[in-house]
C-alpha cells in the first residue's frame, strides 16, 4: 500500500515537474518569440533612440545670379551657438553663463540651469548669429580659458545685397529658409539640396560621448539660378518708374516690365514700393505703417498689418488684371492686317462718337475722316469700332486667343493670375466695340507684353520666362529654359507692317512722349478706366513700346494705377516719360547703336568744347566755331574752368560759360521751373534764367507738347550754363 503511494506520488511529481517545464520554457520560449520577432524592430528603434543623438545638419541653399552671374540672393555663413552641458567644469559655470548671457542676450540663469544637464551635449542657445557675434564669443573664451562647454555649428542664412532691388521677383525666405514668395518660392525645391545629419553616440548612463564618436553624412548644397533678369537694366526701370510715381502722386503702385522680344527672357520686372526682401515682415511704406502703429483694436491692427504685407509682396506685373486701354489697339490692328479687311490707307469716318445698341461711345476728339494708320497714330476708339466690327466676335476672339490672352503665360513666378473676357458666346456687339479699343477685357501686364513680343519679334508668342539656367553646386548646368515661340500668330509681312506704323506713332502720333532720336522706337499709349470703381472714377496710364522698330531687342511696358498728379492720368505724359528715359539709357547698354535720319541730326545735342587754359579770345573762337554762344564771368585773361565741362552735352545753339577767375567760378543761378511750357517759352525761361535746356521726348517731333518734367528741381543752385534736361509730352489728352 505504501508503495503504491509511493510510486503514484513519484509519477505525479514527474508529471508536475514536466508540466512545469514544458510552461516555463514555453513562457520564455514565447517571451522570446515576441521581444525579437514581434516587438524587436520597435525595441531596436528605442534601444537606438537612446544610444544615439541625431542633429540635423542644414544644406546651403543655391545662390541666384543675374544673367552677368551677379550675386541677387545669396546664403551667407552663421553660426548656432550650442552649450556643451557635459564638458562644462563647474568652476567655469558661473563664468560661461554670464559672459553668454551678455553677447546673446539672453537669461543668465536659464544658461545656468540648462548647463547642469550633464547627459547632454547639444542645447542651442541660439540659432544663426552673425559673425561679429561668433568673434566675441572665441575671444570670450579664450579671455576666459575656456577649453570646453561651448560649441559653434555652421549654418546658414539668405542675404539680399542689392537690399529693396527685385523684391517682388526674388521673394524671399522664412525662418526655416524656406522660399515664401517669387522666384525663392518658385524653384524652392531646386534651391533647397539635401540636408544632412550628425549622429552623436550615447554611453550606458545615457552621457552624450565625445566628438570622437560622432559620425557625419555631409548635407548636399541646393542648386543655383542664373536669372535672365539684368542688374543694371533691372536697377534703371527700378529708377525712373520710382521717379513716375513720386512725379504723378501714383495712388496704387505702378510696375514695369523689359523683355527680349526675340527669346521671352525678362530684361527686367520692377513693382513699386515694394519692400526689403531681408526683412519682408516690415511694411516699408513708412506712411502706412505709421498709420497702423495708431490702430487700438488689436484684431484690426493685425488684419491690417496682413493686408499691408501681402500688398507689398503681391507681383502687380503677374498677380493684377487690368483693362489695357489704348496698348491693345495694336492687337487689333494686327487682326485686321492678317485677315486683310483693312490696309495702311483703308478710310474711316471719325465722327466723334459711335452709337452701339442704344449706347453713345464718345471718342477723345472728332477728326472727321483717319486713315486705318491714322486711326492708329491718334488712337482713335471710333476707327477701332469700326474694325473691331469688320472683324466679328468670332474672329477678334480668335486672336485674342492666339495672343495669348486667354490663358496664363505660364512665366515661372508664384501668383499669375487669369484673365477675365467676354467668350464669343456671351460677347454682344456693344462688347466687341469696347474690347476692340482696349476696354472691358481684363488681362495682365505679363499678357500684354508677350502679345506686343508677338507683334515686335516677327508675330511668335514667345514663352517669358525669369530662370535662364539652374546649375548645381559644382557649376555643371542642370536645366536651361527653353526659347522656342508657341506659334505664329501673325505673318511676318503683318508684324512688320504693324511696326513701322507704331514707329510712326511714336515719331509723330500720340505716341512720340517716348520717342528717342536716332532709336527708331515703336510704341502706343494707353489710358484706361477702372470701370469697377464706378461711381468713382481712377485711371490706369500706360506705355508700351520697343526698338529698335526694324530690329526690335528690347520691350517696355509701363503702368501706373491711380495716378493724381500734375500731369492727369493719360498714358502720354505719365507713363511715357518713364520709357523714354529708361530706354534712354537700356538701348545704348544692351549695345543698340543709334541711326540718326537728317532731320535728327539737326536737332541733336552737341558737345562743350575744351576752352580750360585758353586765353579768351580763343576760347570764344572755340565756342563760336562749335556754334554756340559764350558767356563770361571774371576778369581774368584766361578760362580757368567751364560749364558745362568739356565734352558735355550741350544743346545746338547753347551757351557755355565761361570763368576766368576762381571768384568768378564760385557764381550760381537759380534753377527755374519749366514746367508746363511750350518749347519756345521754356528756351526763354531758361535763357533768362542763365541755364541750357536739353529736350527728350514729344517737343522734338511735335509743336504741340508741352514740359511734363524735369531733371532738376526749381529752385536749385547751380552754375551758369548748368545743362536742365526737359522732356515734353503731347498736350492731347488721349485716352
Amino acid at each position: 500500500m505504501v508503495k503504491g503511494m509511493t510510486v503514484r506520488m513519484w509519477h505525479r511529481t514527474i508529471l508536475a515537474a514536466i508540466l512545469l517545464i514544458v510552461f516555463g520554457f514555453g513562457a520564455v520560449t514565447y517571451s522570446l518569440v515576441k521581444l525579437q520577432l514581434i516587438e524587436g524592430p520597435s525595441l531596436q528603434m528605442k534601444a537606438a533612440d537612446q544610444q544615439l543623438r541625431d542633429t540635423q545638419l542644414m544644406a546651403k541653399r543655391g545662390t541666384i545670379y543675374d544673367c552677368n552671374g551677379k550675386e541677387l540672393a545669396k546664403s551667407a555663413t552663421v553660426w548656432d551657438v550650442v552649450l556643451v552641458p557635459a564638458q562644462v567644469a563647474d568652476k567655469k559655470r558661473d563664468t560661461i553663463a554670464t559672459g553668454l548671457a551678455k553677447i546673446l542676450g539672453l537669461n543668465k540663469e536659464d544658461i545656468l540651469k540648462r548647463s547642469k544637464k550633464k547627459k547632454s551635449y547639444y542645447d542651442v542657445l541660439k540659432h544663426k548669429v552673425e559673425s561679429d557675434v561668433r568673434d566675441q564669443i572665441l575671444k570670450f573664451e579664450e579671455d576666459n580659458k575656456i577649453s570646453g562647454g561651448i560649441r559653434l555649428v555652421e549654418n546658414y542664412k539668405r542675404y539680399y545685397p542689392y537690399g529693396q532691388f527685385a523684391a517682388t521677383v526674388l521673394g524671399f525666405t522664412g525662418t526655416d529658409n524656406q522660399g515664401l514668395a517669387g522666384v525663392e518660392a518658385e524653384y524652392d525645391s531646386e534651391l533647397t539640396g539635401t540636408n544632412g545629419r550628425l549622429v552623436t553616440a550615447q554611453n550606458a548612463v545615457g552621457t552624450d560621448m565625445g566628438f570622437q564618436y560622432e559620425q557625419e553624412v555631409p548635407a548636399k548644397d541646393g542648386d543655383s539660378l542664373v536669372l535672365t533678369i539684368n542688374e543694371v537694366v533691372q536697377h534703371y526701370v527700378e529708377k525712373y518708374l520710382a521717379e513716375g510715381i513720386a512725379n504723378n502722386n501714383v495712388q496704387n503702385r505702378g510696375c514695369a516690365i523689359v523683355m527680349n522680344p526675340k527669346t521671352g527672357a525678362i530684361l527686367a520686372m520692377a513693382v513699386k514700393g515694394d519692400f526689403d526682401p531681408n526683412n519682408p515682415f516690415k511694411i516699408a511704406d513708412s506712411t502706412i505703417a505709421d498709420t497702423i502703429s495708431k490702430i487700438t483694436d488689436s484684431s484690426k491692427k493685425a488684419d491690417e498689418t496682413q493686408k499691408a504685407l501681402n500688398t507689398q509682396w503681391r507681383n502687380k506685373c503677374i498677380s493684377d488684371t487690368y483693362t489695357p486701354g489704348s496698348v491693345f489697339k495694336m492687337v487689333t490692328a494686327s487682326a485686321a492686317l492678317e485677315e486683310h479687311l483693312v490696309t495702311e490707307n483703308t478710310t474711316f469716318s471719325c465722327p466723334g462718337s459711335l452709337t452701339i445698341m442704344g449706347k453713345i461711345i464718345h471718342d477723345w476728339k472728332t477728326f472727321g475722316s483717319l486713315t486705318f494708320e491714322g486711326g492708329i497714330c491718334n488712337s482713335s476708339d471710333v476707327v477701332f469700332m469700326q474694325v473691331g466690327a469688320l472683324l466679328g466676335i468670332q474672329r477678334f476672339f480668335k486672336y485674342f486667343d492666339e495672343f495669348g490672352l486667354t490663358e496664363k503665360t505660364g512665366i515661372d513666378l508664384p501668383g499669375e493670375s487669369r484673365s477675365i473676357y467676354h467668350s464669343p458666346e456671351s460677347m454682344t456687339a456693344l462688347d466687341l466695340a469696347v474690347c476692340s479699343f482696349g476696354q472691358s477685357n481684363k488681362i495682365t501686364p505679363i499678357q500684354m507684353i508677350t502679345a506686343c513680343c508677338a507683334v515686335a519679334n516677327g508675330g511668335y508668342l514667345v514663352q517669358p520666362h525669369i530662370v535662364d539656367k539652374i546649375i548645381d553646386s559644382n557649376g555643371n548646368i542642370v536645366k536651361t529654359a527653353s526659347t522656342t515661340p508657341k506659334r505664329q500668330v501673325i505673318s511676318t509681312d503683318t508684324a512688320k507692317r504693324m511696326c513701322a506704323i507704331l514707329q510712326k506713332d511714336a515719331t509723330n502720333g500720340t505716341a512720340k512722349t517716348g520717342y528717342i532720336a536716332g532709336y527708331r522706337v515703336a510704341g502706343k499709349t494707353g489710358t484706361s478706366e477702372k470701370v469697377e470703381l464706378e461711381p468713382k472714377k481712377e485711371y490706369i496710364a500706360s506705355y508700351c513700346g520697343f526698338a529698335p522698330a526694324d530690329d526690335p531687342q528690347a520691350v517696355m511696358l509701363v503702368f501706373y494705377d491711380e495716378p493724381h498728379g500734375p500731369n492727369g492720368y493719360y498714358g502720354s505724359p505719365v507713363a511715357g516719360p518713364t520709357f523714354l528715359e529708361t530706354m534712354t539709357q537700356v538701348l545704348p547698354y544692351l549695345g543698340v547703336e543709334p541711326k540718326y535720319s537728317a532731320e535728327e541730326l539737326k536737332k541733336l545735342d552737341g558737345t562743350a568744347p575744351e576752352t580750360i587754359g585758353m586765353t579768351l579770345a580763343n576760347a570764344k573762337n572755340a565756342v563760336a566755331k562749335a556754334g554756340l554762344t559764350a558767356k563770361t564771368y571774371g576778369s581774368g585773361n584766361k578760362v580757368v574752368s567751364q560749364v558745362p565741362e568739356p565734352g558735355k552735352q550741350i544743346p545746338k545753339n547753347g551757351t557755355v560759360v565761361l570763368f576766368t577767375d576762381n571768384a568768378s567760378a564760385k557764381q550760381t543761378v537759380t534753377v527755374p521751373d519749366l514746367m508746363k511750357l511750350s518749347l519756345s517759352a521754356a528756351n526763354e525761361r531758361a535763357a533768362n534764367s542763365g541755364v541750357n535746356i536739353s529736350v527728350k521726348g514729344a517737343a522734338l517731333t511735335s509743336s504741340n507738347a508741352i514740359s511734363s518734367s524735369q531733371d532738376l528741381s526749381p529752385g536749385t543752385k547751380v552754375a551758369p550754363g548748368t545743362v536742365v534736361t526737359v522732356t515734353f509730352s503731347d498736350e492731347d489728352k488721349v485716352f
